[in-house]
């Protein structure tokens, strides 16, 4: 049976590269706000990471926008995203496994880590996506449990007629005998 430390241990197991997203929005450092809206609308994401000379040095995401352009009242045409991005710029190696990324995220306090392969920019991986894992192997594991409780056979009282048996197993959520297991597939 596993604890939880071996689900834990399954869920991060799983390179970045297998969840990432691949070719994130990206813009370059001297383009605008209204540039970088345009680009995250476009893609429907939200956020781009910003390049000089093809290198990751920041990110701006709809919050920077919000906060730094528009709750100032700034024009975003007029706004650069040097002035408005977050640096530094927090990323992770594609072949770093998904229990790194999210520990990367929890410290740092970001939601979202491009993925790099040689100093450039291949994908990006979100909270969003770690959970998205996270909820498929939690339900792969639920499956798992449940065919091995199917299995098991034990020693006990018959919930259905109350006899003692060397030989119960599991039949929806009754521990059933022999006797009443056959009774249960005639019906």
């Amino acid at each position: 049976m596993m604890n939880n430390s071996d689900t834990i241990h399954f869920e991060t197991r799983v390179p970045v590269r297998e969840v990432m997203r691949s070719h994130p929005t990206t813009i370059d450092v001297g383009e605008t706000v209204a540039r970088a809206a345009q680009s995250m609308c476009r893609d429907e994401v939200g956020s781009c990471i910003v390049l000089q000379n093809n290198l990751p040095i920041g990110i701006v995401t709809e919050e920077d926008i919000n906060c730094k352009v528009v709750a100032k009242d700034l024009k975003p045409s007029g706004t650069r995203v040097s002035e408005i991005m977050s640096t530094p710029l927090i990323t992770i190696g594609a072949d770093r496994l998904v229990g790194d990324a999210a520990v990367m995220m929890v410290k740092h306090r970001v939601r979202r880590l491009p993925v790099v392969e040689d100093q450039l920019v291949i994908g990006i991986v979100t909270v969003r996506d770690i959970l998205t894992v996270a909820a498929e192997v939690n339900e792969l594991l639920a499956d798992l449990i449940e065919i091995n409780r199917e299995e098991e056979y034990a020693m006990g009282v018959c919930d259905r007629c109350g006899k003692i048996s060397d030989d119960l197993s599991r039949v929806d959520s009754l521990m059933l005998c022999p006797v009443c297991r056959e009774e249960e597939q005639l019906l």
